[in-house]
């Protein structure tokens, strides 16, 4: 194993996204992750399909592809938490372990004994991380939490869509995603704060409250100025040209970020006027402008194909790119040599292998290594309890008998 949090050990008691989202993320930095799953079921998305993985003979497994996105660099570990024995393994095994990562709903593992108070006298070291809804604390924490209500009572799907149509989310789980990614900042905080001090703590991280830190922005337009945002389709808040626009042969992204990109554009699409217009020379006019400047630029942007546009811009500087549908995206000379489809091995896979999407971090000295597939429901339960507790096969076999593991 390598990279630059090998090791730590982490016991790892998420499932749905946020939570596997960051668990992956630590193991692809190198920590050692143990996920701890239900016996006979493990995480909820192993079934939320199709798609779901070939097996050789073509027939679905029973591995979706959207449990496959978040789960690799893992070792599955099969534990019954409500059993008391059960409870006892996990303890057990956090005597071997650095992080504690859950996402239950608030209070739901302190009725096992397993709530951080429960454990870190035990465990004075234990980074302790809860990833929930709307936070341990406040008059929402009890409720439910999902990615859709992140976005909605966020403010993000007010600002996403047409300016004519209806709220809209994005178009995969980014609150999910984006609280799992600020989980592992907060962890690697602690971590470097352990190392100081030896003390370990507790974190509190929310889908909520990640949402509103990254309206960005949109939500410092809003306190600064006191205006609602509004949705503006493909367009920019502060910046113009920022749009979609037509060309020859399709559509094609311009992404104008000052005014000498503007003119450079300008001159490239031979209207060298509209950069001398006092009503577009300067983006704070060109905000003010907007839907004039917009609606005389198709007739212009027509001119060229997408190819003549995004090529002819690159080599003046000007930001552009085509809309690639995820096909495209993964054929893209770029993202195949930036390795960001990654193939592993995955017996009784078609091919034994599972393409993946690879980790966008490059490190120097410390390379990401895609050592574990997304394991199967509770293929390393005999491994673990063995390593870490030194358990032997008739003690497995009886655990399993009273349904622990």
């Amino acid at each position: 194993m390598s990279g630059p949090l090998n090791g730590l050990r982490v016991l790892d008691l998420t499932r749905i996204l946020a939570g596997p989202t960051c668990s992956q993320l630590l193991g692809d930095l190198g920590a050692d992750v143990i996920k701890i799953e239900r016996p006979g079921e493990g995480d909820d998305t192993r079934k939320w399909g199709p798609p779901f993985l070939k097996d050789q003979d073509g027939a679905d497994t029973t591995e979706s592809a959207y449990y496959l996105c978040t789960n690799r660099n893992k070792r599955s570990l099969t534990v019954d938490i409500s059993k008391p024995e059960g409870q006892d393994l996990i303890k057990r095994l956090l005597a071997h372990c650095d992080i504690l990562v859950e996402n239950f709903k608030v209070g739901s593992l302190a009725k096992f004994g397993l709530g951080y108070d429960d454990l870190k006298d035990s465990f004075p070291r234990l980074i302790y991380c809860s990833i929930t809804g709307f936070g341990q604390t406040g008059p929402y924490a009890p409720r439910a939490g999902y990615d859709f209500l992140a976005q909605g009572m966020g403010g993000m799907m007010s600002i996403t869509g047409e300016p004519d149509g209806e709220p809209v989310k994005v178009g995969v789980g980014i609150a999910d995603v984006m609280c799992g990614m600020y989980a592992v900042s907060a962890i690697l905080a602690a971590v470097h704060h352990r190392e100081r001090s030896g003390a370990g703590q507790y974190i509190d991280v929310a889908l909520l409250d990640s949402q509103i830190a990254w309206l960005i922005n949109e939500g410092l337009n809003y306190l600064t100025s006191g205006q609602l945002p509004r949705r503006l389709g493909n367009e920019h808040p502060n910046i113009v040209p920022y749009k979609v626009l037509p060309c020859a042969d399709g559509h094609f992204i311009l992404a104008v970020g000052n005014d000498a990109q503007f003119r450079r554009f300008c001159e490239f699409a031979g209207a060298p006027e509209l950069a001398d217009d006092p009503a577009y020379v300067t983006n704070a006019q060109r905000v003010r402008n907007r839907e004039a400047l917009y609606a005389l630029l198709p007739d212009v942007t027509r001119r060229k194909t997408q190819a003549e546009w995004v090529d002819g811009l690159a080599d003046l500087g000007v930001p552009s790119s085509p809309v690639h549908t995820i096909d495209q995206v993964f054929a893209d000379p770029q993202v195949q040599h930036r390795g960001m489809q990654v193939t592993v091995p995955y017996p009784g896979a078609a091919g034994g292998k599972v393409d993946l999407i690879g980790n966008p971090i490059k490190f120097s000295e410390t390379p990401v290594d895609y050592r574990l597939a997304p394991p199967k429901v509770g293929q390393d339960t005999e491994t673990v309890l063995d390593e870490l507790l030194d358990l032997g096969p008739d003690d497995i076999a009886a655990l399993r008998a009273r349904g622990v593991v």
